[in-house]
């Protein structure tokens, strides 16, 4: 199958904001591991390798689709933040943006008409609903515990708090 030329750019920038979330997802993570928050600092690492691991798949959905792979660069990412609350709303605002990309991607797809891709990209919204719903609590979370009380945040997590939101192990040791 042939992705359109326009699905097909859309795509190789979308790979470059996957790989820019899992970068931005890394200083997250840097961050409360300095702050000795070690359960948010592996929640974000992994969060980092899930956004590495979505670009990766529209990386195969380019090649499958006989697209041209055009990987682009990466802007640096946001380092140090005065608290925790501002780390995690950086994280959800980041879903946000990455939410309304990949809706253009499946809106591309349907106006091309091309179901194979528009099936490929199902994927992603719904992965999209989790890390959205995930990202939410923390923050609603955070906002609650304050600084102060961010140790309650770390049980949470330590407990596997986020698995019930649909994130998989996100939360597990």
């Amino acid at each position: 199958m042939m992705i359109s030329k326009k699905l097909n750019t859309m795509l190789n920038e979308q790979v470059g904001h996957e790989l820019a979330a899992s970068h931005q997802y890394v200083a997250i993570a840097t961050y409360f591991e300095q702050a000795a928050l070690p359960t948010l600092a592996k929640h974000y690492y992994a969060q980092a390798l899930e956004e590495r691991d979505h670009a990766m798949r529209l990386v195969k959905l380019v090649l499958d689709s006989d697209g041209v792979l055009k990987i682009p660069a990466v802007p640096a990412p946001k380092m140090g933040f005065k608290n925790s609350l501002e780390a995690v709303q950086l994280a959800l605002a980041s879903e946000s943006k990455v939410t309304a990309q990949i809706n253009a991607l499946q809106n591309q797809a349907i106006a091309d008409k091309d179901h194979l891709s528009r099936n490929a990209l199902e994927w992603f919204v719904n992965e999209q609903r989790e890390e959205m719903s995930s990202a939410g609590t923390l923050v609603a979370m955070v906002k609650r515990a304050g600084e102060g009380g961010m140790f309650f945040v770390e049980a949470f997590l330590k407990e596997g708090g986020l698995a019930d939101n649909g994130n998989g192990d996100a939360g597990a040791e």
